[in-house]
């Protein structure tokens, strides 16, 4: 089975946490789900590199990230692929972003998070959140 090695950005502006909605995926339960923007790690790149131009890639956020915005990290099975997902805090001054890869986003605050239909692999971050 394959297995992926993800990062995730928890983009937070003014209180309020990014939230973006993934578009139809050749994997149903994946469709339409919101997730954390990120992607996967290349070859070479430590995480938060990994994470710092998937963000340019899918938003054109500029953003600084190192390995002290860790947040957690998600081992998660899908029915085709494993996946485990590293996770970080990213705060931004701004939010304005281009969406280039999602089809829709909010901003919510940690107690919202919970009303919107989350990837599986997201979940125990979103949980985690809402604790804070």
């Amino acid at each position: 089975m394959k297995h992926i090695e993800v990062v995730a950005g928890i983009i937070i502006y003014e209180d309020k946490i990014l939230c973006m909605q993934r578009d139809a995926n050749k994997y149903d339960y994946l469709s339409y789900k919101y997730e954390f923007p990120g992607g996967k790690v290349e070859p070479g790149e430590t995480n938060s590199q990994a994470l710092t131009r998937e963000l340019r890639e899918e938003t054109e956020i500029e953003i600084n990230i190192s390995e002290n915005d860790f947040f957690m990290t998600v081992t998660h099975q899908y029915p085709d692929f494993k996946v485990t997902m590293h996770s970080y805090i990213c705060r931004v001054n701004s939010p304005e972003f281009t969406r280039k890869e999602h089809i829709d986003h909010v901003w919510l605050r940690r107690q919202d998070l919970d009303k919107l239909d989350w990837a599986p692999a997201d979940l125990p971050i979103v949980k985690k959140l809402m604790l804070k």
